[in-house]
């Protein structure tokens, strides 16, 4: 049996700790008091054993053993069942880990059922048995600090967030790292999933402050549970920032890689400008040099019969012919603008 804790608190006191669980459900009718009964990872027969003998609803059950759920609070007859979602920043990998946490709250038992690394149950259990007053007033004492637990944990989540999307802002400005939008996804799939476990806890705790799952709920309770109701609020605004942070970042850096691009492509229409300037001017001297080449080289076949080959002008009409050409080329090419 995964059982982490186990223990029957009278009058907000913990009494001898029963042998097993068979004598914790005795030691809490004899007694009169409640049991606190936390599992770590328990197996389906574990998990079976416990409904059993607290008369859990088959449904609430199945959704313990599978798992993987949103988060969500549901009443079955006297026992409210909680699925929670904490979650906790990793800052080796600057990646969120997201556990789970079922709970069974009835009129004289909480059942926790833990998945998780996170929350920590027994800073919990610590905490309301310094504070005996706190714990006497029943289980809905301790769902609202497990609750408080799992929202105060959610603090170092936020942070690790913010450093990391300040990272982003930093990076997009200041370096053409092609790695930024791939961490602009994972941290925008990271808030969405946080925010997934946080939204909903809003309207949970809406429920039980204002006693809309037809269970009375001490004063005092109340009070507290309106104070992390403050808690999550503040949470899910915050990750409704980041959301939105993110999606502009995400904007500005397919904004900026659109413009890297756009000077990339235009200081290549330059470079392919000033190619095309250069091939025109080395094509335009190449003519204007073939023309007295193609003359000279005429004159130069050294044939008896060609009609100016004795003409006593032939010479200076030859180089007036080569030195006109190259001029009216020059002239041509100068108006087109290639040289």
């Amino acid at each position: 049996m995964t059982v982490i804790d186990n223990a029957v608190y009278v009058n907000g006191l913990r009494t001898p700790d029963p042998a097993s669980l068979g004598d914790t459900y005795e030691a809490t009718q004899d007694r009169g008091g409640m049991a606190w009964i936390g599992l770590y990872r328990p197996s389906a027969e574990e998990i079976w054993s416990i409904a059993n003998e607290l008369d859990l609803h088959p449904l609430a059950v199945e959704d313990a053993l599978s798992g993987h759920q949103r988060p969500k609070i549901e009443r079955y007859g006297d026992t409210l069942f909680l699925v929670l979602r904490p979650a906790r920043y990793i800052e080796e990998s600057e990646e969120v880990e997201f556990g789970e946490v079922h709970l069974f709250i009835g009129p004289d038992f909480v059942v926790a059922i833990r998945h998780a690394e996170s929350p920590d149950l027994a800073r919990v259990r610590r905490r309301l048995e310094a504070e005996p007053t706190l714990l006497a007033r029943g289980p809905h004492a301790v769902l609202y600090a497990i609750l408080d637990e799992i929202v105060d944990e959610y603090g170092p989540v936020i942070a690790g967030l913010e450093n990391d999307i300040d990272e982003i802002e930093d990076q997009l400005f200041e370096t053409q790292d092609t790695q930024v939008s791939r961490r602009i996804y994972e941290l925008s799939r990271e808030v969405i999933n946080f925010q997934r476990a946080t939204q909903p806890l809003v309207g949970m705790l809406e429920s039980l402050t204002k006693g809309s799952l037809g269970r009375a709920i001490d004063i005092e309770i109340e009070r507290h549970l309106g104070d992390v109701l403050d808690h999550a609020l503040r949470v899910v605004d915050r990750a409704d920032t980041f959301r939105s942070v993110l999606e502009n970042a995400l904007h500005v850096h397919a904004t900026l890689v659109a413009q890297r691009q756009n000077d990339e492509m235009r200081r290549m229409t330059e470079v392919s400008l000033a190619q095309n300037e250069e091939t025109k001017k080395i094509s335009s001297w190449a003519a204007i040099l073939f023309a007295p080449t193609l003359v000279g080289s005429i004159y130069g076949m050294n044939f008896d019969n060609m009609p100016e080959l004795h003409w006593s002008l032939g010479y200076p009409f030859a180089m007036l012919l080569m030195l006109g050409t190259g001029v009216v080329l020059y002239g041509v090419f100068k108006f087109k603008k290639w040289l």
